[in-house]
């Protein structure tokens, strides 16, 4: 994969098509396996993958109550991931509304990799931005300093 600088991403940020191999795991079942998911692409953020229901195991998930707000794409609701009576909560993300411009992110989720055993990107296994705030996806490929950790949310 060609090396990015998150300082080269837009603000607002971009959504894009992604049709590279994307799985995620945990406690070994495969909970995605997917070539067709959108990146959104922000300023000082590593990339966030959102991913179908279609091609998400959903009978693993369950939404709650908690939400969280968007200036750009709206309000996100969440889901909690179930495995083997191991429960995550607000493993991931998505908008029952999402605003015009990132309309084609409706019924797709996106996830925190700090939650989850394991994301992959192309078989390549991610590292999870600092923070539980934005929930990025780092590459071997992606160049920061990342938004998200200690000092840096006033960036």
């Amino acid at each position: 994969m060609k090396e990015e600088s998150v300082w080269d991403y837009p603000r607002p940020p971009a959504l894009e098509t992604f049709s590279g191999h994307i799985r995620i795991l945990q406690q070994n079942i495969i909970i995605v396996d997917t070539n067709r998911s959108f990146r959104i692409l922000e300023t000082s953020h590593p990339p966030t993958y959102y991913i179908p229901f279609k091609n998400i195991n959903m009978s693993y998930f369950t939404t709650n109550d908690y939400s969280t707000f968007c200036e750009f794409k709206g309000k996100a609701h969440y889901f909690d991931l179930k495995v083997n009576n191991k429960i995550v909560q607000n493993v991931g993300w998505y908008y029952l509304n999402p605003e015009k411009r990132y309309n084609a992110l409706r019924d797709h989720i996106a996830f925190y990799p700090s939650k989850l055993d394991e994301c992959l990107v192309k078989n390549e296994k991610v590292q999870a931005q600092e923070g539980d705030f934005y929930g990025g996806w780092i590459t071997k490929n992606i160049r920061g300093p990342f938004k998200g950790g200690p000092g840096t949310l006033g960036w």
